[in-house]
Formats: structure tokens, C-alpha cells, sequence
């Protein structure tokens, strides 16, 4: 099996931020930067995002100042300090509390979307630092109450944790790891339909979510096998992408077919074929589509054609 390397980063990764760990819980220092004219503040409404430059083609993150992130703080949502960027704190604010956040910006600033539309072609350091705010954001709004008892949860180490305030139990930001896979036979590529894609047209490689107790090669071998019928062998690591949508990290790998005959499992799959790399080429002329440009998928797929 020969080895495909990543031949590029993939969206939503090489974030250009230092998390800096360590200032979260220095609250004198945190509420400094959140006064500081200098600070940068990434405002996430209803888990969309703030950009502009969507009509012309080219899509830029918006971020807002200290002045305007006061204001908006007023709408009382949660905020988390992301890290710094260039020597500039940056902060994650919600104003999910405001039925239309446009009045509360400036005319012209951008709009609200979701990541998921912005078609971002190429990797973009800015939109991981919005994936980052946008998987954080949906976090906090959804972990309100504590998981062991049911109290109220209240915000520490500069919203990147949240304590019970009846049984203290401390609780952190979920991140689900997913496999995601291209199998692979000869000169051809297991692609599959699901009912849930977006696009009735779409095929796309196979993926699952790990389970407990579970190595990812297990993971791998075990979702192949049950949505299509295919014996996996030999696997090899391409590479990963944070996808917060809501909060998943896509693991992504080559995964060597042993067998040829397809049985999909039809709550998983609608279908699944094997795709020759010229098919793949030539799938507008024969009529489906291959995922969206952003996707691991679609990089796993590409990297796999150029190396044929």
C-alpha cells in the first residue's frame, strides 16, 4: 500500500493563534485585554459567524474592537478568550440574546453565515480562529447545567470551563473524534450516498464516529465493514481537521480493501460503488458530485488522485 502524504493543510486547521493556556486563569490580566482598545473580539450569533466579502467570491473573517464587543456584551452571552494573535488578545462573544444583531454593528460591517456556506477553497488561518470561536461558543450555549446533578453551571479559566455550583463538578468542551476514510482497491475508490448529505447527487468517503474503548484502526475497519460489507486491511494516517459543527475532529485515513462486494447497511447508506480515478475526474459529465471543497473528505480524495 503506498504511502499518500497530506499535500496541504486542511480548512479550519493552522490556526495562527497562541492559545496560551496559562493567562485563563490570571483574571486581572484577562479583564486588562478585555478593555484593551487592542483586543480582537469574533462575535458568533445563533453558531454563525461574522464575514464579509461573500458576494464577491472572497470571504474574509470579520473581527470587532474592544468598543463594540461592550455593547454587545450587554446582550449578557458567554465570551471565552481564544488566545493571542500577534501580541493581540482575541476573545469569542456570543449575541445569540439579540433577535437581530445587524443594528447592533456598524452599516457594511458584514454578515452573519454559516461556516458551512462560506466555501472557503483553500486553508485560511482566520477561518480556523472563527471555527475555534463558532465550536466554543456552541459549548458554552448548550452546557448550561451540570451533567451529574443538574445545578447551574457558572464559567472558569476565562470560559474554557464550566463548574457545577451545587456539586462542583467541573466539565470541559467536548470534542467527538470521527474516522473518516478512503477505501481503496487497485486503480478504484469505495465512495457512498447517504440520505443525510445535502446534495441528492453527492458521494463521498466513509466515516463513523469512535467508540469507547475503541483504537482508531478499529474504528476504521469496524465503520467500513458495517455500512458497506468491505474488509479493510492495511491503514494509513493523511491527517485531521477540527470540524466544529458542531464539534467533531475528523480523523482522516487510507484504508487498503481486501474484498470487492458492497453490502450497505441501508440506515447508513442509500449506496456505495466503486469509482475508478478517472470516474472521479470525469464526475460533473457523469453526473454526481464529490464533497465540498472544505471538507476532509474532499482532501482525502484529491490527494488520492494525484498520487494515480
Amino acid at each position: 500500500m503506498t504511502l499518500i502524504l497530506a499535500s496541504r493543510p486542511n480548512v479550519y486547521s493552522s490556526s495562527p493563534l497562541d492559545r496560551i493556556a496559562t493567562r485563563r486563569e490570571d483574571h486581572a490580566w484577562i479583564n486588562e485585554q478585555l478593555a484593551n482598545p487592542d483586543s480582537l473580539f469574533v462575535p458568533v450569533w445563533r453558531s454563525r459567524n461574522l464575514v464579509r466579502g461573500m458576494e464577491e467570491g472572497e470571504p474574509e473573517a470579520v473581527y470587532i474592537s474592544s468598543e463594540m464587543a461592550e455593547a454587545l456584551r450587554m446582550q449578557a452571552g458567554p465570551w471565552a478568550f481564544l488566545g493571542l494573535l500577534d501580541d493581540r488578545a482575541v476573545f469569542a462573544i456570543d449575541i445569540s440574546a439579540a433577535d437581530d444583531p445587524v443594528p447592533l454593528l456598524p452599516a457594511g460591517l458584514g454578515t452573519f453565515v454559516d461556516l458551512r456556506s462560506v466555501g472557503w477553497g483553500v486553508p485560511r488561518p482566520e477561518a480556523s480562529v472563527l471555527a475555534h470561536a463558532r465550536g466554543l461558543m456552541h459549548w458554552r450555549q448548550r452546557h448550561k447545567f451540570c451533567g451529574v446533578c443538574g445545578g447551574a453551571c457558572e464559567a472558569k479559566t476565562s470560559g474554557h470551563m464550566l463548574q457545577c455550583t451545587i456539586c462542583h463538578a467541573q466539565h470541559f468542551p467536548r470534542t467527538d473524534p470521527a474516522v473518516i476514510m478512503l477505501v481503496h482497491r487497485g486503480d478504484r475508490a469505495l465512495l457512498g450516498h447517504s440520505t443525510r448529505f445535502p446534495r441528492a447527487t453527492m458521494y463521498s468517503t466513509l466515516a463513523g464516529f469512535v467508540e469507547p474503548g475503541e483504537t482508531l484502526e478499529e474504528a476504521v475497519r469496524r465503520e467500513v465493514l458495517e455500512e458497506s460489507g468491505i474488509v479493510v486491511g492495511d491503514i494509513h494516517y493523511h491527517s485531521s481537521q477540527p470540524w466544529p459543527f458542531p464539534g467533531n475532529i475528523m480523523l482522516g485515513f487510507y484504508a487498503e480493501g481486501l474484498s470487492e462486494e458492497i453490502t450497505i447497511d441501508p440506515e447508513e447508506l442509500k449506496d456505495a460503488r466503486w469509482f475508478s480515478r478517472q470516474e472521479m475526474r470525469d464526475h460533473k459529465q457523469l453526473g454526481f458530485d464529490l464533497p465540498r471543497v472544505d471538507s476532509i473528505a474532499r482532501r482525502l480524495i484529491e490527494d488520492w488522485l494525484a498520487a494515480g
